[in-house]
């Protein structure tokens, strides 16, 4: 348990160049490789149907147009200069976002939310509570339920999105990579070969990603770096071998000409135009894995420069080429040159791979975020490495996208309706990233509203834009994101709406610490050895599952210890922090309570290494509470017997910090909460909250209390030695086992959606002794029925 806590609270240094120019080639195999490969589809998807390659050039010259300043107005301006400096502690993202938002504004519908959350190290606020200016915006989302639940659904709906694109972006890269080959094939053998060998590497993909990434993850960034230098390559030979003047469909007045002269028909296309746009949230998604510097680096002196040669060099050999055989279209291959298309198709066919396996991870990350947030029903979390953080695999949302996959090949068969589905998922994002930045400039930058209205209006128009040309192409592959939106958002809505009433039912339903220490008293209860844990969500009071427990089975544990497993709205809790330790009635009842709280990105620990530290942090607590009560007694405060002894709304923080380990929180009535120091026997006060926070600890310390006197010595000695004893005898994990049922006189929707529906998904998906990874010889569940 004592780690070195020093590490994990020193400020951030400033990188060196050499550590920002690695992180920089690292990330172009995990973040810009599916942003790379766009070029591959993008003219495809653009003249699928839509708009014809004449002999003037202004069809091909204003797509030109288009990609060039959608890639520099969208990617680089939005993303790099303005949306990769909103990070949450250096994790990017929409929850990342929603996280920000939720901190600076009580907008949250998480239950268990406490004060003492918000002395968290990693919960910063850009201005402190009492200097930042009060706006109207933020009253009225702190004032209407109706607005918090509105941008929640919006996260929603950004989540459904990712996880879609997760579905199409493997498709359409592996997809459009592979048909290079009907460059060299006749067109029987095409049809025949392009989509079972598509099949057969989205198989290959999914089927290794129980490995993790990091297994071949050394690959990926010279493979990106091959093939973006490749692409500028083959950019530059095509520009200055064909036509050197391209660079003149730079000027914006290009995509005048080429709406004028194409109108409706060229308004649609954009559909296709802003699959350029693909990858460029990966940015920002995997802002935690690299930095912001790295991330700029990247883009802006290597990837960004490429894709502009790639696009301008495919429309310089399309400018003198008109007659192209309809068969092929207008495709990448069509300007490689035929003594390295070969070479060039291996290349693009690897480098699609990297893309979909990023977009892959990225579908994993997010969906974790959403449980913890109780947003996704409880899904089995695996993580690959035990050095990379954050690198994990879900089976069953694994070979769910793997069937998607191939359903939407075999399905397809084509780049364009592939094109215009992936479209709409991608530029749905963009625009919930959008619209919570905006937030974040008023609430969380404290900037002017007008400012913020200016970001939205400028790049929500754009991508307003986009989005209808997008919507249009619902009959031609459009639908499917939007089908595959609204089951998750189905799915996920009723999860979370449950969940919130379940724990409403379990605060309205929870018994009182009196006929907790009433039990002790009736005839026929015992107390057996060992340790129980009873799981709850409520982070006070006595659970209902327990109750019910002790009056079907009238015996519990030595040591009790109500343990709430919670998330809180930041990316990671320090392990430190991670503790809220107190009592539950006087100490010779040996009740406990302990709130263990992660972060939406935390690895979750094993249960091993969670009993120890659990056992741990209530040895360190009953020392910490021995000089808490002879300190009170000490400074002239009535010192309060064992029997009439009581602080169960007491939490200390228990952590490897022992300067930390003496803050506690206690909350009052009202639920403000204050902060007490405890003094040691000698009189002196422990370092504060900010100074303990700060201070520099860089070696192991085992916190030694001394005890003021032989009485306090001896019952700390005793309560530390039943502790010992219990853990001996074993430790239980008491769960509650839930039915949920709707009351009489429900609609027939919530009926469907609660009864059904939420019944459903618990009966088949993992449940809470799976995701505690509680061992089944251990495991006590007691049977609850929710009424909603």
């Amino acid at each position: 348990m004592d780690p070195e806590f020093g590490r994990g609270m020193a400020p951030r240094k400033r990188e060196s160049w050499r550590t920002t120019l690695l992180l920089a080639y690292q990330s172009l195999g995990v973040v810009y490789g599916d942003l790379s490969i766009s070029p591959l589809y993008v003219y495809k998807s653009t003249f699928a149907e839509d708009i014809t390659h004449s002999e003037t050039n202004e069809e091909i010259l204003g797509v030109l147009s288009f990609v060039f300043w959608t890639l520099t107005l969208i990617p680089l301006i939005k993303y790099v200069s303005i949306v990769l400096r909103a990070d949450d502690n250096g994790e990017g993202g929409t929850f990342a976002l929603y996280s920000l938002i939720c901190r600076h504004a009580n907008v949250s519908l998480l239950p268990n939310r406490q004060v003492a959350d918000e002395e968290l190290s990693t919960y910063k606020l850009e201005y402190p509570p009492e200097v930042a200016n009060r706006s109207r915006i933020k009253e009225w989302l702190e004032k209407h339920k109706t607005l918090q639940t509105a941008l929640l659904i919006m996260v929603m709906i950004g989540t459904c999105m990712v996880i879609g694109d997760g579905v199409l972006t493997p498709a359409i890269s592996v997809f459009s990579a592979v048909s290079g080959l009907e460059l060299s094939l006749s067109r029987d053998q095409h049809e025949y070969a392009v989509i079972p060998i598509t099949c057969v590497i989205l198989v290959f993909l999914f089927a290794l990603q129980h490995y993790g990434t990091h297994r071949v993850g050394f690959l990926f960034a010279p493979i990106v770096l091959a093939w973006l230098i490749c692409m500028s390559v083959l950019g530059l030979y095509n520009i200055i071998h064909w036509n050197p003047q391209v660079y003149r469909a730079l000027n914006p007045y290009y995509m005048f000409k080429f709406l004028r002269k194409t109108k409706k028909s060229g308004w649609m296309s954009l559909g296709g135009i802003l699959l350029c746009m693909t990858g460029s949230e990966a940015m920002f998604a995997d802002l935690g894995h690299f930095s912001y510097s790295a991330i700029q680096l990247a883009f802006t002196t290597l990837v960004y420069p490429a894709l502009i040669l790639g696009y301008m060099g495919q429309a310089a050999y399309l400018s003198k080429h008109h007659t192209l055989n309809s068969t092929y279209q207008i495709g990448y291959y069509i300007s490689v040159p035929e003594s390295v298309r070969w070479p060039v198709l291996v290349l693009a066919i690897l480098a699609s791979v990297v893309g979909s396996q990023a977009i892959i991870s990225g579908t994993f990350s997010i969906i974790n975020q959403s449980q913890s947030l109780s947003c996704f029903p409880r899904v089995k979390v695996v993580h690959t490495s035990e050095n990379i953080h954050g690198q994990i695999y879900i089976p069953e949302i694994n070979w769910l996208l793997m069937v998607l996959c191939i359903a939407v090949t075999v399905g397809f068969r084509d780049t364009k309706h592939m094109g215009n589905a992936s479209g709409l998922a991608v530029i749905t994002v963009m625009l919930v990233t959008t619209c919570l930045t905006a937030l974040v400039i008023m609430l969380c930058w404290h900037r002017s509203p007008a400012l913020a209205l200016v970001f939205f209006l400028f790049f929500g128009s754009i991508e307003a834009l986009y989005f209808s040309a997008s919507l249009i192409k619902f009959r031609e592959g459009a639908w499917l994101p939007i089908m595959l939106a609204l089951i998750l958002m189905a799915v996920m809505f009723i999860w979370h709406h449950t969940t919130i009433k379940k724990y409403e039912f379990d605060l309205h339903n929870k018994v009182t610490l009196e006929w907790l220490l009433a039990l002790g008293d009736k005839l026929g209860m015992v107390r057996v050895p060992g340790i129980g844990l009873v799981y709850t969500d409520l982070t006070s009071g006595v659970p209902a599952n327990f109750s019910r427990f002790v009056t079907n089975l009238p015996a519990f544990h030595r040591v009790l210890v109500f343990v709430c497993v919670k998330s809180v709205p930041v990316p990671h809790v320090l392990p430190a922090e991670r503790y809220l330790v107190g009592r539950v009635g006087p100490a010779g009842h040996r009740s406990y309570r302990c709130i263990v709280r992660y972060g939406y990105r935390d690895v979750h620990q094993d249960v091993d290494s969670f009993e120890a530290e659990l056992v741990e942090s209530l040895a360190t607590f009953i020392k910490l509470d021995a000089l808490y009560r002879c300190s009170d007694a000490g400074s002239g405060s009535e010192q309060l017997d064992d029997g009439r002894y009581e602080r169960e709304n007491a939490l200390t923080v228990i952590g490897t910090n022992p300067l930390r380990r003496c803050l506690s929180y206690e909350a009052s009535h009202d639920g403000v909460s204050s902060v007490d120091a405890a003094r040691s026997p000698n009189g002196t006060v422990e370092v504060p909250a900010a100074a303990a926070a700060a201070a520099p600890v860089t070696k192991k310390v085992r916190f030694v209390v001394e005890a003021a006197s032989p009485e306090a010595e001896k019952g700390v000695v005793e309560e530390l030695q039943e502790l010992c004893e219990a853990r001996e005898a074993g430790t239980a994990f008491i769960l509650g086992h839930s039915h949920v049922q709707t009351k009489p006189g429900s609609s027939l929707l919530k009926k469907l959606a609660v009864g059904v529906g939420y019944n459903f998904l618990r009966r088949n998906c993992r449940g809470p002794d799976v995701v505690l990874r509680v061992p089944p010889a251990s495991l006590l569940e007691v049977g609850m029925v929710y009424v909603l």
